[in-house]
């Protein structure tokens, strides 16, 4: 019998797909969301069954309301509502203020913003019914102090930590929590653009004196999904080794 469901936008790669080995390989049925990389998703599928484990693919581009809401719909049909619904998916760019342009800037915060919008609200007419549900989004440290070069991205992060606390003070009379995962410098792909020299110099910089792995965020993650979790909510967990204190 499984432990529970869970939905995880953006799983094909990094911090998700580890989030997505780490709930299946305990026994929770997985929802993995991708949005152009089916190759990858569908590898990570195959490895989870490999291993015994349950889960589904569902494609969406998380900025779009009716593919999440096509998205929750054939979850749901497959898995029931979900237990949790973790909000993972996102993107990054580096430029100067100046110039950003409009696209750039919509394309941000469609996704790592607007995408936890639509995907929360599709997601609360079932655990509002069952008066029970977690939800956990994914900001940034960036999120929490910003980051030159990294405006757009640092706005739609911080937004994220508001929406996460605006609605878990709604939520909580409903039995739903709402928590943020805000990790530090994480060796994902989202970071692959970055020279050795400098990743040297980030990890030098940061207390623990390493960067961060997505286990380390998956176990933040699983830690506010699980028992563990029960007691918070619109709070923002931050794996970052110490770099933002």
């Amino acid at each position: 019998m499984s432990e529970g469901s869970v939905l995880i936008t953006g799983a094909s790669r990094g911090i998700g797909a580890e989030t997505a080995r780490l709930f299946a390989r305990r026994g929770w049925q997985v929802g993995i969301n991708y949005h152009r990389a089916q190759a990858r998703a569908q590898a990570l599928l195959e490895e989870i069954q490999k291993e015994g484990g349950q889960g589904a693919l569902y494609p969406a581009d998380v900025s779009g309301r009716e593919a999440v809401e096509a998205m929750v719909q054939s979850f749901t049909a497959d898995f029931g509502t979900p237990d949790v619904l973790v909000c993972n998916a996102g993107i990054a760019r580096q430029e100067l203020f100046t110039q950003i342009t409009e696209e750039s800037w919509r394309s941000l915060m469609g996704v790592n913003l607007d995408g936890v919008f639509h995907c929360c609200q599709a997601v609360l007419p079932g655990m509002l019914h069952r008066k029970a549900g977690k939800i956990i989004t994914l900001s940034s440290m960036w999120g929490q102090v910003g980051a030159s070069c990294e405006v757009a991205y640092s706005a739609a992060k911080a937004g994220v930590i508001g929406l996460t606390k605006a609605l878990a003070k709604e939520l909580g009379p409903s039995g739903i929590t709402v928590n943020c995962v805000a990790p530090g410098v994480i060796d994902t792909e989202m970071n692959a653009a970055l020279d050795p020299e400098t990743k040297a110099a980030l990890g030098e910089e940061t207390p623990l004196e390493r960067l961060g792995t997505p286990r380390d965020v998956a176990e933040t993650i699983w830690f506010l999904a699980g028992p563990g979790g029960d007691y918070f909510t619109g709070q923002v967990l931050a794996p970052n080794g110490g770099f933002v204190i």
